[in-house]
């Protein structure tokens, strides 16, 4: 009964996210063409912004599609590693688009051009209504998924840039204010730069197996040693395949007179329940294996 409910949500997710990308995706074509034919590095800018939330849905989706590819003898952990791989080529396409939108609107402050505010705004409108859509799409999935929720946050941060190159419009409409035009590009591009870098962080981190976010290893280890049974604790790893997959190994030293399957049991109920970590390799022994290691020159 589990699986087919988790197996409905995935399906709900794909399908929600398979529709918002698909608005997204043709609406960034659509306000990349309006950009350069109105002159309006602020909507050009925007469909920067845009390019944030289309590559997050399509990272979201894929790895819903390609997470359930099962794992085989040349991939043991599976594909859960895609996730964070197309997020870090994102992270970067996004850092060199960002700096070619900062270069552009210095020029354009020193030689401001024609910009066709009309046009500008009415492809500005559409951009908001666009990202209403797709809030709609995927509120829903939200609270289900982190992965939904990443996307959900994305679409309503590039609402808020829509509604930042209509305000931009309808300045120059009525004063013919074209500086207004660069400021807001920059504005916006400068709104993208700390969630690209997030996200360039996150991913560097999980690529690094650093210790996933939230997790706090001390505790984890201090936790250890309180189990009934163990002596010592030592080899403790804590690592995390995908975004939202995290594992453990550790070796568990344990007193003379206890049951080592009694302590596994106890240690693995311990880190599910109280640090949400059910992915978990632990090793028991008697004697702490580093006697021998050091013994024989290893580390």
């Amino acid at each position: 009964m589990g699986a087919g409910h988790d197996h409905g949500h995935a399906t709900s997710n794909a399908s929600a996210l398979s529709k918002a990308l698909m608005l997204t995706g043709t609406f960034l074509i659509v306000e990349v063409v309006a950009g350069i034919l109105t002159g309006s590095l602020a909507l050009i800018s925007d469909a920067a912004h845009m390019l944030t939330d289309t590559a997050g849905l399509a990272i979201a989706l894929a790895a819903i599609k390609v997470g359930e590819r099962p794992a085989d003898s040349r991939r043991t952990f599976g594909y859960r590693r895609f996730e964070m791989l197309a997020a870090a080529l994102n992270a970067i396409l996004l850092f060199a688009v960002a700096a070619y939108i900062l270069y552009e609107a210095y020029q354009r402050v020193l030689a401001p051009p024609e910009i066709q505010s009309l046009p500008m705004l009415l492809v500005a409108f559409l951009g908001l209504l666009v990202n209403l859509a797709a809030m709609r799409l995927l509120a829903g999935n939200a609270q289900s998924s982190l992965n939904v929720k990443g996307a959900y946050l994305e679409v309503w941060s590039d609402m808020l840039g829509s509604i930042g190159v209509m305000a931009a419009a309808t300045i120059i409409w009525f004063t013919d204010w074209r500086w207004v035009d660069p400021v807001v590009a920059v504005a916006i591009g400068l709104w993208v730069l700390p969630r690209t870098w997030q996200l360039f962080s996150e991913t560097m981190n999980v690529l690094l197996e650093g210790v996933p976010e939230g997790i706090d290893v001390v505790a984890i280890e201090t936790a250890l040693r309180a189990v009934p049974g163990v002596r010592d604790v030592h080899d403790l790893h804590v690592w995390a395949l995908s975004s939202e997959m995290p594992s453990l190994s550790v070796h568990l030293v344990l007193k003379e007179t206890q049951d080592a399957e009694t302590v596994r049991k106890t240690a693995a109920e311990l880190l599910e329940e109280r640090f949400s970590i059910d992915h978990v390799t632990l090793q028991t022994e008697r004697t702490d294996c580093r006697a021998g290691r050091d013994k024989h020159g290893l580390h």
